[in-house]
């Protein structure tokens, strides 16, 4: 594990020679040892069509490369921060909640609708969030970013998921997801989203949740 958890709000990270880790700009609370951060403006592993592809959803939050000896603890704005270990599959999350993640990740961007089609787009229209999506694939740690802690709920076959749409923060697995309605439209005006809308997620794997319903 690359990252160790010091605090609600704060990891701490080993840097060892021939590794590296990526880190969102800001995040850098301290270090020690011999170690460099130098922007990084290919996306990661996933090159330049990452990087093309933050840029088309707007989600140009900048990297920072981390490489050297050492250690770095990371934090920003208060947030909590919530380690996720990925063991060959994928995690989806928004860019801006991504604190930091290890260098042998595979850095991707995801369009919503390919995921939930046109409810997909929906959902990001009505949560605020973008309708692009960063994806994470391989082996390796990733710390995010949220409000009030997070909570980890399992998804199964039988057991479908349904999140309000601004406390959602990420999710990994063979999951599909789907906006649904839980108010008629008329019924829907001036309500929040998490009275009117429901972000179903139906599969195997797991749904990442944030106490809160405000977004960083």
């Amino acid at each position: 594990m690359a990252f160790r958890e010091i605090n609600a709000k704060m990891v701490e990270a080993t840097v060892a020679p021939g590794q590296r880790l990526f880190s969102q700009r800001g995040a850098m609370l301290a270090y020690r040892g011999e170690v460099s951060f130098t922007p990084n403006m290919a996306g990661g592993r996933g090159g330049l069509m990452s990087m093309i592809g933050r840029r088309v959803a707007d989600e140009d939050t900048p990297l920072m490369t981390v490489e050297g000896s050492g250690t770095v603890l990371f934090g920003h704005g208060g947030h909590q921060v919530q380690v996720i270990e990925l063991a060959g599959d994928t995690l989806y999350v928004e860019a801006d909640r991504l604190l930091a993640f290890e260098g042998t990740l595979e850095q991707g961007t995801v369009f919503l609708g390919a995921q939930g089609g046109v409810m997909g787009m929906v959902r990001g229209q009505v949560s605020g969030q973008g309708l692009f999506t960063t994806s994470l694939k391989g082996h390796g740690s990733v710390a995010v970013m949220a409000h009030g802690g997070v909570i980890e709920i399992p998804i199964t076959p039988q057991r479908p998921v349904h999140v309000d749409p601004q406390a959602y923060v990420a999710h990994h697995g063979d999951v599909r997801n789907k906006l649904s309605t839980a108010l008629g439209w008329r019924d829907m005006v001036g309500r929040g989203s998490g009275e009117a809308f429901q972000l179903e997620l139906s599969g195997s794997g797991a749904v990442y949740v944030q106490a809160s319903e405000e977004k960083l």
